[in-house]
């Protein structure tokens, strides 16, 4: 049995440590990656402060699978013919029975004009470093600061956590009172976040933005970015010497130049309950890649969900007890919609947090809250460490 996985960070390594534990000498795993490390993805917000580096939030894939007896290749995947079972890279081709595509987004930096010329993204790590070197180059001449994100994002949670740890860098440079900042965002209230907002998160923002004295601006999206400005949906446009802004997620090529998979229009995988593909009943989808369709209503200016780590571990863990059911011959496989994990984050403030908590990602719930805590971020360092910890020593099966 031949199980190939295309990805591996949150969705794919767990996805592939887990089938590995499960079918044990049944099974060869083999993960294909373009890059060699584990990164965790959530601590870049700290990379541009000069918090955390690179190197500190990485973890080399090669040797925790060599440990687990996983294949790791690093190379490209380029397409998949699901009919021959093959998939192609540029290191050749892979042959599969079961294959989990758990490759992640590509950002659609094109969605407006200057976007990607203008706008920092702090999402990978290029982006990040490159904030940190203009954010050097900024303190010598500060001005009015725009971060946000744009629409059709779905990953505003990020973009919160920059903007409250930059306007606690700004206060330790001594220049935040130099800097207009402004927060924009295509949500229809602060605090939605993609998932209809949590009990008193408005409020609760509101207040942190009344405090830090940031200007925000709710149901924009992005016209244009330009070297001192960003142009909104209304009309307005706002003077900035420093620009951060989330764009959206799309499918990558790996997806969209595999025609027989029927990606959704914006390059994601449609699949059942189960994360299995719905014509393809070996092929699976985990993490980023699987479609989410938004369940509320839309304001003018259209925005997604988030598609965090957590939700991406455990829809790893469902592919690789599903496959491992449908080798068994069993017709009931596990169910859970994106929607009914749940809801567990760490949104740090600027060495403060809001803990938030749900039973559902999305509502109905029967259980939500939002936890301030003023005084240090620990939690979300306590997070971080766990689970750079849980990855080194391949841990996939501990929440």
């Amino acid at each position: 049995m031949k199980v190939l996985v295309i990805g591996g960070n949150f969705a794919g390594m767990t996805a592939a440590m887990e089938v590995k534990k499960k079918l044990n000498g049944s099974v060869n795993v083999t993960v294909i990656d373009r890059n060699p490390d584990f990164l965790f993805i959530p601590s870049l917000i700290w990379v541009p402060f000069g918090r955390r580096n690179v190197a500190q939030i990485s973890v080399p894939r090669r040797g925790v699978f060599e440990k687990a007896g996983i294949a790791f290749v690093q190379t490209i995947a380029l397409s998949v013919d699901p009919d021959t079972r093959i998939v192609t890279t540029e290191q050749g081709d892979f042959e599969y029975d079961q294959l989990i595509i758990a490759t992640g987004p590509k950002v659609k930096h094109d969605i407006a004009p200057g976007v990607k010329e203008y706008a920092h993204y702090i999402g990978h790590p290029t982006g990040a470093l490159a904030a940190k070197a203009a954010l050097e180059e900024f303190k010598k001449n500060p001005g009015p600061m725009v971060i946000g994100a744009t629409q059709n994002a779905g990953c505003m949670g990020a973009a919160y956590e920059f903007l409250f740890n930059m306007e606690k860098w700004l206060r330790e440079q001594k220049i935040r009172k130099k800097v207009d900042l402004y927060w924009v965002t295509p949500e229809t209230f602060l605090g939605h976040f993609g998932i209809e907002g949590m009990p008193m998160g408005e409020a609760m923002l509101k207040k942190f933005m009344q405090m830090f004295n940031i200007h925000y601006r709710t149901g924009v999206g992005v016209t244009e970015v330009t070297p001192e400005s960003v142009k909104l949906t209304n009309g307005e446009s706002l003077p900035s010497k420093f620009t951060m802004l989330m764009p959206p997620f799309v499918g990558v090529d790996f997806i969209t130049n595999s025609p027989k998979l029927e990606a959704t229009a914006n390059g994601f995988l449609d699949v059942g309950l189960d994360y299995r593909h719905r014509k393809y009943s070996n092929i699976w989808a985990a993490g980023l890649t699987v479609n989410v369709v938004p369940p509320f209503k839309q304001g003018e200016v259209p925005f997604s969900v988030p598609k965090t780590g957590y939700p991406s571990d455990e829809t790893g863990k469902i592919v690789a007890e599903n496959i491992l059911r449908s080798i068994n011959g069993e017709t009931k496989l596990k169910e859970k919609s994106w929607g009914k994990i749940p809801g567990v984050c760490i949104m740090d403030a600027g060495k403060k947090e809001v803990i938030i908590l749900s039973d559902h990602l999305f509502k109905p719930r029967n259980f939500a809250i939002m936890i301030p805590n003023i005084f240090y971020d620990v939690n979300k360092v306590i997070l971080e460490k766990y689970f750079l910890w849980k990855i080194r020593n391949g841990y996939s099966s501990l929440p």
